[in-house]
C-alpha cells in the first residue's frame, strides 16, 4: 500500500480511562473482529492483564477503513496506563507518527494523562486530545476541555466519545485519517526496520515485531542485527492481526513481524535496527533510551533444582521487557539466585506472577531496595543496594541516593494531609496548581526508599480514613493519584 494511506498510532491514557475499551470498538468498527467473535478488551490478551484490568504489553493490531472511497491502513499499538510500564509506552511512540490521547470526562486530566502527553508531545507525535466515557452521569466534557487545553496546551477539536457505547468512534477514524501524518518511509532505499517488542516462540524461536522504516522486508532476505552484527535468514514476514497473518512482504511504514529462526534470545535487543547485508543502510535508527531500573530485589528458588528453569523464564521475560533488569547472584542463606531491577513495585508483581504462572517456577523475593551511590574517599564510585554492604564510614566521601518527581493529583479538601504525608517522607515541595477548583497537582521532590515500600497505601489510606460514604471514599480514592520522574 502507497506510504501516504498508512497511518501508525497509539493510544495513551491514565490507567482505568478507556484506552482498552475505545481499541475495542475501533476493531469492531473496522471490522478486523467480526461482532460474534468480540470481546472485552480483546487485546488484553495474558491472563494477569484480564484478572487485574489493567494493559501490561503494548499490543500491535492492524486494520483496514474506507474514507472518501480511498481505503487506508491503519496500525494501532495499544499501551499501558500505569506510570511502572512507561518504558512500554515510550517504545510505542517510536513506532508511530500520532497518538489518541484519551481522559476521562468524569475523572479528568491526571497524573499519567500529563506523563503520557508530555512523552508524545516530546517525540513529535500528533496528539489527538479525546474526552472519553460521556455517557456517565458525572461526565463534565467543557471542564475536561478546559483542562487539557490549559494543563496540556492543546487545542480542539475536542472528540466526545463514549467508547462503552460505541459514540464517537467513526469520528475518531476520520481525525486519524486526516490529522496523523502518514509515514515518511521511502521503499526505494536500503531496508531499515526498528525493532520495537520480541517474544519468544518454542517452535519458531524469537518473534520479532518491527516497523519498517525505509526499504522493503520480506521472506529469503539475508537480513543483519545492527547492533548486535548477528545476520540471519529470513524465514517469514507477516501482520499482527491478533494472530499472525503470513504476508509476502512489508514495506516502508508497515507494521509487522519476522521469524528469522533465532533460538538464542540474546541475539535480538529492543530498538536494533534490521537491515539488508548485502545493502545495508549508512544511518541505523536511533534506537530506545536505555531504562535504569529503580527497584531492585532478589528473585531465588524455593527449590534449587529450579535455579535453571528460573534462569530460562527470567532471560524469556527480558527478551519481552527491554526494562527488566537482571544478574546472577548468590546468597548464603538462599543459594543461587538472581538480583532483579524494576521500574516500580507494580512492574516486579508482575514479573514474579508470570515466572509462577508462565514458567512454573515457584520463587522466594526478597524485600525491595533501592540502590546507593558511594564515592570513596579514594575517589573510587560503587553502587550498592543496601546500607549494609557499605565500606568503612570513614572510607565514605559521599552518599547519594535515587530520588523521584513525584506528581501527586488529589482532591483539594486532602491537600494537608498528602503534603504532611510527602513531608514525613522526606519530600522536598516544589510546586502546587489548582486543575479545577476542587482538584489540586503537587509536585515533590521525594527519595525513592521512602517510596517503593508503601507510600500508595498511604496515600490512598487519607481518603479512607475521613469520614464519608462508602460510593464518596472510593470515588475520591481512586482520584490520588501519582507520577514519577527520575
Amino acid at each position: 500500500m502507497d506510504t501516504s494511506r498508512i497511518r501508525n498510532f497509539c493510544i495513551i491514557a491514565h490507567i482505568d480511562h478507556g484506552k482498552s475499551t475505545l481499541a475495542d470498538r475501533l476493531l469492531e468498527e473496522t471490522g478486523t473482529v467480526p461482532r460474534r467473535e468480540m470481546r472485552a478488551q480483546i487485546l488484553d490478551g495474558m491472563e494477569l492483564e484480564r484478572e487485574r484490568g489493567i494493559t501490561i504489553k503494548a499490543k500491535a493490531v492492524r486494520m483496514t477503513w474506507n474514507h472518501g472511497g480511498q481505503t487506508y491502513l491503519l496500525n494501532l499499538i495499544d499501551t499501558p496506563g500505569h506510570v511502572d510500564f512507561t518504558y512500554e509506552v515510550s517504545r510505542a511512540m517510536a513506532a508511530c507518527e500520532g497518538a489518541l490521547l484519551l481522559v476521562d470526562a468524569s475523572q479528568g486530566v491526571e497524573a499519567q494523562t500529563l506523563a503520557n502527553a508530555q512523552l508524545a508531545i516530546d517525540a513529535g507525535l500528533t496528539v489527538i486530545p479525546i474526552i472519553n466515557k460521556i455517557d456517565l452521569p458525572s461526565a463534565d466534557a467543557e471542564g475536561v476541555k478546559n483542562q487539557i487545553h490549559e494543563f496540556l496546551g492543546l487545542d480542539g477539536p475536542f472528540l466526545p466519545v463514549s467508547a462503552k457505547e460505541g459514540r464517537g468512534v467513526p469520528e475518531v477514524l476520520k481525525a486519524i485519517v486526516e490529522k496523523i501524518p502518514p509515514p515518511a518511509g521511502d521503499p526505494a532505499k536500503p531496508l531499515a526496520a526498528l525493532v520495537f517488542d520480541s517474544i519468544y516462540d518454542s517452535y519458531r524461536g524469537v518473534i520479532v515485531y518491527t516497523r519498517v522504516m525505509d526499504g522493503v522486508l520480506k521472506a529469503g532476505q539475508k537480513v543483519r542485527f545492527m547492533a548486535q552484527g548477528i545476520v540471519n535468514d529470513v524465514e517469514e514476514v507477516g501482520h499482527l492481526q491478533l494472530k499472525y497473518v503470513k504476508a509476502d512482504s512489508l514495506s516502508a511504514g508497515e507494521a509487522g513481524y519476522v521469524v528469522c529462526g533465532i533460538k538464542d534470545i540474546h541475539q535480538v535487543k529492543v530498538g536494533d535496527t534490521i537491515t539488508e547485508h548485502a545493502r545495508p543502510t549508512a544511518t541505523p535508527h536511533v534506537g530506545y533510551r536505555d531504562m535504569k531500573p529503580f527497584v531492585f530485589a532478589g528473585f531465588y528458588p524455593i527449590n534449587q533444582a529450579d535455579y535453571e528453569n528460573l534462569k530460562k523464564a527470567i532471560d524469556k521475560l527480558h527478551l519481552e521487557d527491554a526494562a527488566f533488569f537482571h544478574q546472577p547472584e548468590t546468597s548464603v542463606a538462599l543459594g543461587f539466585g538472581f538480583r532483579c531491577g524494576f521500574l516500580g513495585l507494580l512492574h516486579m508483581d508482575i514479573i514474579q506472577e508470570r515466572i509462577r504462572r508462565e514458567f512454573d517456577v515457584d520463587i522466594l523475593v526478597t524485600s525491595p531496595t533501592v540502590i546507593y551511590r558511594v564515592t570513596t574517599q579514594a575517589g573510587k564510585i560503587m553502587e550498592y543496594d543496601s546500607p549494609a554492604k557499605f565500606p568503612p564510614y570513614g572510607d565514605i566521601k559521599a552518599i547519594e541516593e535515587p530520588y523521584v518527581l513525584a506528581t501527586v493529583v488529589v482532591p483539594a479538601e486532602f491537600v494537608g494531609p498528602v503534603m504532611q504525608l510527602c513531608q514525613d517522607r522526606r519530600g522536598k515541595f516544589i510546586d502546587m496548581r489548582y486543575l479545577t477548583p476542587t482538584r489540586v497537582v503537587l509536585k515533590y521532590e521525594t527519595p525513592l526508599s521512602e517510596v517503593v515500600v508503601d507510600f500508595y497505601d498511604a496515600l490512598k489510606s487519607i481518603s479512607r480514613d475521613t469520614p464519608r460514604s462508602i460510593t464518596s471514599m472510593w470515588d475520591t480514592s481512586r482520584a490520588i493519584c501519582c507520577a514519577w520522574t527520575f
